[in-house]
């Protein structure tokens, strides 16, 4: 079954970012179902106790000194909504890589091991979610899937949320070597996929032109493994748009739906980390209804980009009027 879905609206207090955490007015027109959250598996050990019934998060991702991107976009917008969040830095550089040059340093697959390993010796290692995003090489990606079967041996319900961060609008990011170790053997692992356009393209082989494209696109990941698929964002003759899909048994027709995004004229870094912590924020919060959980995300970052945009101006005017004023 298809269905549409429009952006949803938040009236919020005072920070962008609490619209991510307390929703005050919700419009939609999307179906409504109801659902609780299922009971999660306890810790082995008082000392790993979860503070919160929410869950606790291991996210490997980049991070930089200055702006947001990686974990520096989804550590606190989880933390907002209730998760405990413990980050692994794949990469620390001074600035995102679209600069003129940038300086840091990169994990590889060992010293990846080497954290995991030190968690495990202190039993901390119990985590009800995984989130990748942008790695580098095939060998720290090797060492992540080695990750992922450590977790699902201490809580088997593990949830592993993937970014497969590989490239946009037809450029790679990374060695093309990744995308075979992406399609072939991260994939059939993941809970849930969050591809753009371009990695949804590069991990089907389809390319995608329409909706339907997208939906089909959709179906063929989940023959591959995932039950919740969100392209999260496609471009369809100028329109902006997310197609998501999520499926519960196996030969099941999955519900796929639509969101039309609407576009905000400037270009940002880091809105894909913070779109796929909001999804799998709100995913968790709605098992069930993945569209409401899509629609959640999608309008928090809505409300941040148009802020950060104003924030912008505003610093750019304070400029120019200070110039003019001698």
């Amino acid at each position: 079954m298809y269905n549409s879905y429009c952006s949803s609206v938040f009236l919020i207090d005072s920070h962008p970012l609490l619209s991510i955490l307390k929703p005050q007015k919700f419009r939609s027109n999307c179906w409504k179902r109801s659902s609780k959250n299922p009971s999660m598996a306890q810790p082995p050990i008082l000392s790993i106790a979860l503070p919160s019934e929410t869950g606790r998060v291991l996210s490997i991702q980049s991070h930089t000194v200055q702006g947001y991107v990686g974990n520096k976009s989804a550590v606190f917008p989880l933390q907002l909504l209730g998760y405990d969040v413990d980050p692994i830095n794949s990469v620390q550089f001074s600035n995102h890589t679209g600069y003129p040059t940038f300086k840091g340093q990169v994990l590889n697959g060992k010293e990846l091991w080497d954290l995991i390993e030190g968690l495990g010796a202190n039993n901390l290692l119990f985590y009800t979610h995984l989130l990748t995003g942008y790695i580098g090489s095939v060998s720290f990606l090797n060492t992540v899937l080695e990750v992922i079967t450590k977790l699902r041996s201490v809580n088997p319900g593990l949830l592993y949320v993937c970014d497969p961060v590989m490239g946009d609008e037809g450029k790679l990011y990374v060695p093309e070597e990744l995308i075979s170790v992406y399609r072939e053997k991260v994939v059939p692992v993941a809970s849930m996929l969050t591809p753009n356009q371009f990695e949804a393209e590069l991990l089907t082989g389809l390319r995608i032109t329409s909706e339907e494209d997208g939906r089909e696109a959709c179906r063929k990941l989940h023959a591959a493994g995932p039950s919740k698929v969100v392209i999260t964002s496609i471009n369809i003759n100028g329109d902006l748009c997310l197609i998501g899909s999520s499926k519960t048994e196996k030969d099941e027709s999955p519900e796929q739906f639509k969101i039309t995004i609407p576009k905000i004229p400037s270009y940002f870094t880091g809105t894909g980390d913070l779109t796929t912590a909001l999804l799998l924020g709100w995913s968790n919060k709605y098992p069930d209804n993945l569209a409401r959980a899509a629609e959640l995300a999608v309008s928090s970052l809505q409300i941040q980009a148009e802020a950060s945009l104003k924030e912008v101006v505003c610093q750019l005017a304070s400029g120019v009027c200070r110039l003019s004023m001698g």
